[in-house]
């Protein structure tokens, strides 16, 4: 394998960013942590520290921006649910690399800019990831930039693992063997797609889903 592939940070879909922070804050008894808006997708989140080199986003499409030309990352477009964690980022050290190995679908790279934070991520043309957003979404960091994770108020938390459920989990392995180098993700066959993180916290264990 040609690249690094590393957690990066879990993604919390939710119809408001308050819905969303309500929720999260409820399961984990930690505060969020203001994020920002992106103008190029229509969309605004809240963040939350898992330690230095990994976070958890809230993200809701952004009621006072106007709509993007293409649509929104993350399935935003068509999410109607109450907030659940649907889809998991990843960073590595060579995107085009990362995307030459992953299954059709996984988008192209988009510069992104945001403060402090430059990096470039892999946007679906349609908004949806493969296997329903079992595939992770990937992105580099521009080596100058800051990470949001060493931006955030540490309250301890970190996470411990992440099972990603999907009816066709083997063929997700098979598409993209990388999955299988971070110890923390376990893929694995559900009857549905679902992803489950454990999170240890100052207050003990607690499931994020």
């Amino acid at each position: 394998m040609l690249f690094s592939l590393r957690m990066d940070h879990l993604v919390v879909a939710a119809r408001s960013l308050e819905e969303g922070a309500t929720y999260v804050e409820a399961v984990l008894g930690a505060k969020l942590s203001p994020g920002g808006q992106h103008p190029h997708m229509g969309t605004h989140n809240l963040l939350l520290s898992l330690g230095p080199n990994e976070y958890l986003e809230v993200i809701a499409i952004n009621p006072e921006a106007p709509a993007p030309a293409t649509p929104r990352w993350f399935s935003l477009d068509t999410f109607r649910e109450a907030p659940r964690m649907t889809h998991w980022a990843c960073r590595t050290d060579d995107l085009d690399e990362a995307l030459d190995a992953a299954p059709v679908g996984t988008g192209h790279a988009h510069e992104l800019s945001r403060g402090a934070f430059s990096w470039a991520m892999a946007v679906p043309e349609d908004g949806n990831l493969p296997f329903d957003a079992a595939m992770p979404a990937l992105l580099e960091w521009d080596r100058n930039s800051a990470h949001p994770a060493t931006h955030l108020p540490d309250q301890g938390l970190r996470l411990s693992r992440l099972d990603v459920f999907h009816p066709q989990a083997d063929d997700l392995i098979a598409a993209f063997p990388a999955v299988r180098t971070m110890s923390e993700v376990v893929v694995q066959t559900g009857p549905e797609k679902r992803l489950i993180a454990t999170i240890s916290t100052p207050e003990g264990t607690r499931i994020l889903a």
